[in-house]
């Protein structure tokens, strides 16, 4: 025989030893990406194993625990923090309720009595901002609430009848601030599962955000596919401002200092709904979208 018949032979079961280990190397890997995705979507603290002897595989093995490992960790320390955080939020907001109320108190007594004109005008100024304070308690403490995933009750609501209602709560407040607002409400019901009571926050955070801006109109609409549309004119945003508008404290007023967590609240609250919120400025005026998801797709 030849000495071609040799190295043939050689050649032939070299490439069937090394077809055979990247088969081998092959199906491991797969293993491996298999465990990986079921360690990192359970919660267990399970690490990756391995059967084969590979030394670099061994070593990927390592690699990968180890960086599992520290991940784990950094995912404790922001649910720790995370939950510390609204913990804070919730106590801060209730302590401030009980001596804001009792402000509240005293600033009526003080209106029954017969003030100056300058005396009425320092009343008015601190009535304002107490009344600030309270919403923004509120505001933070429906904050934490939004952040609780698990304290949704979903029903069927009809939002034609919901947006109706809504609407007719602000009656007194359009009244006050000369505002005739464009209602167009759909024919046919537009039956979405959703939580009523986060869906009334949601509305009433947008609809006060509007009447504080607005220019003197406010137009609301909910067409055939449940699409909900809620805009009215203002001078105070752009098209750049308009993409913090969801920002948690993003606000308008940046040189009163303040803090504008409304349409944050809104924005997590339409999103634990299975919704899509979106604002875009247009023909200076500011357009709010809101779509929730059919039961039916």
């Amino acid at each position: 025989m030849s000495i071609w018949y040799y190295l043939f032979l050689i050649v032939f079961i070299i490439s069937i030893i090394l077809s055979i280990k990247l088969l081998i190397i092959k199906s491991e890997l797969r293993n491996i990406e298999t465990k990986l995705n079921r360690v990192i979507n359970s919660d267990t603290n399970n690490l990756l194993t391995i059967s084969s002897n590979d030394k670099d595989l061994i070593r990927l093995i390592r690699n990968l625990n180890k960086n599992l490992k520290y991940l784990r960790k950094l995912e404790l320390e922001y649910i720790n923090g995370n939950s510390e955080l609204k913990e804070s939020i919730t106590n801060i907001s209730h302590d401030l309720r009980t001596p804001l109320t009792a402000i509240r108190g005293y600033l009526d007594l003080i209106d029954e009595e017969n003030l100056s004109s300058k005396q009425k005008k320092y009343f008015k100024y601190i009535d304002d901002k107490t009344s600030d304070l309270i919403n923004l308690t509120e505001q933070l403490f429906d904050f934490t609430k939004s952040l609780e995933n698990n304290s949704l009750n979903k029903k069927d609501v009809c939002l034609n009848s919901f947006l109706e209602n809504i609407i007719g709560s602000y009656y007194t407040i359009f009244k006050s601030k000369n505002i005739e607002p464009k209602i167009n409400i759909a024919r046919n019901k537009i039956i979405r599962k959703l939580d009523e009571n986060m869906l009334t926050r949601i509305f009433e955070n947008i609809i006060s955000n509007s009447l504080k801006y607005s220019k003197g109109d406010l137009n609301i609409t909910l067409n055939e596919f449940g699409l909900i549309t809620i805009s009215n004119k203002t001078t105070l945003l752009d098209k750049t401002s308009v993409k913090k508008i969801f920002n948690r404290y993003f606000t308008v007023e940046n040189a009163r200092r303040k803090s504008g967590v409304g349409l944050s609240i809104a924005k997590q609250l339409v999103e634990l709904n299975s919704g899509l919120i979106n604002a875009e400025y247009k023909n200076k005026s500011l357009i709010i979208t809101i779509n929730f998801k059919s039961e039916s797709f």
